[in-house]
């Protein structure tokens, strides 16, 4: 159940971030749409392919559905989401904490080692936006310079940490997530990135 409010709320969070950057690209609703949704589920897809699963929305229609009500909400309060300019990295965040933990949950339930776990979080967390991006025809924010899968990396290792130290796995998730999502915001803050990669002279 607990697994199940983070899927849905990164959902939500994910979706809302998919229409904030469609808004600028003159697309119907319909288009809107398809792209908070490409960035809801790409990830989550993505894993379950790899690790032998029917994916997930396929199963469970509640995921769709989710994504329409962020779509209603996105259009019922459009002119505070367009007022959040620059801060809808927020909502990415939230997406991508979330959806990290869900993901290496997921992947341990299927029996798979600690490092592979880490990565299934960090394609569930990342995918999506990779998608989302190349849709709309932007560098995707996972090649960039930004502190983005590293973020989720490091979530991963305290996910793990977490449990190693005895703590319950819903704090566990928690901790994890919030460690995320904070790296994530303290990189955009600050300006906190990796060099940029160039063997030009």
């Amino acid at each position: 159940m607990f697994t199940l409010i983070l899927e849905l709320l990164g959902t939500f969070a994910f979706a809302v971030s998919g229409f904030r950057l469609a808004s600028g690209k003159q697309m119907d609703w319909f288009g809107a749409y398809i792209i908070g949704l490409v960035t809801a589920i790409g990830g989550g897809t993505t894993r379950d392919i790899l690790i032998g699963l029917t994916p997930f929305w396929m199963i469970d229609a509640k995921y769709v559905l989710v994504t329409a009500v962020a779509l209603v909400v996105s259009l019922v309060f459009r002119e505070r989401i367009t007022r959040l300019g620059k801060a809808i990295f927020l909502f990415d965040s939230i997406g991508l904490g979330l959806f990290t933990v869900v993901g290496i949950s997921i992947s341990l339930d299927a029996g798979l080692p600690i490092w592979v776990c880490i990565v299934m979080g960090t394609i569930t967390g990342s995918v999506g936006g990779v998608v989302r991006d190349i849709l709309l025809n932007e560098v995707p924010l996972l090649f960039r310079k930004d502190i983005y899968a590293l973020a989720s990396i490091a979530g991963g290792l305290v996910y793990f940490g977490c449990l190693l130290i005895g703590l319950p796995v819903d704090v566990t998730a928690i901790v994890a997530s919030l460690t995320v999502i904070t790296l994530r915001l303290i990189a955009v803050k600050y300006h906190i990135h990796l060099p940029q990669f160039n063997i030009e002279k």
